[in-house]
């Protein structure tokens, strides 16, 4: 499951009408600090056997800076997690800039030899 990492819970955002969650679930917005010049807006949520995170800025994508970012704070440095090209039949794109992250709960996501990586 998702760390209950205190440096995230500083950033949750309490929406009127939407239940708060636990430490973890919920919206959060990471204001811009140093070289991010960007608000980060993450919705993240667990369930039907996944935990999710997305993450979205007002003018762009996120970058792999701030998606490790994210990555750190709701998993640990070990964790694996991963971003997904689904079949374009299944596509959702409901903002221009957002991405997104998967790791499925109770399952090891392969990877390939370090080798093949870097």
């Amino acid at each position: 499951m998702f760390r209950a990492d205190h440096n995230v819970t500083r950033y949750r955002v309490h929406m009127k009408g939407y239940p708060p969650g636990d430490e973890m679930n919920g919206f959060f917005i990471v204001p811009p600090n140093g070289a991010r010049t960007l608000a980060l807006r993450i919705m993240a949520a667990s369930g039907m056997g996944w935990e999710h995170v997305s993450v979205s800025t007002a003018a762009r994508c996120p970058t792999w800076e701030e998606m490790c970012f994210v990555k750190s704070l709701f998993w640990g440095p070990e964790d694996v997690v991963m971003q997904l090209h689904p079949k374009e039949s299944e596509y959702v794109n409901r903002h221009p800039h957002c991405l997104h992250l998967w790791r499925p709960i109770g399952a090891d996501i392969p990877t390939p030899p370090k080798i093949m990586v870097g």
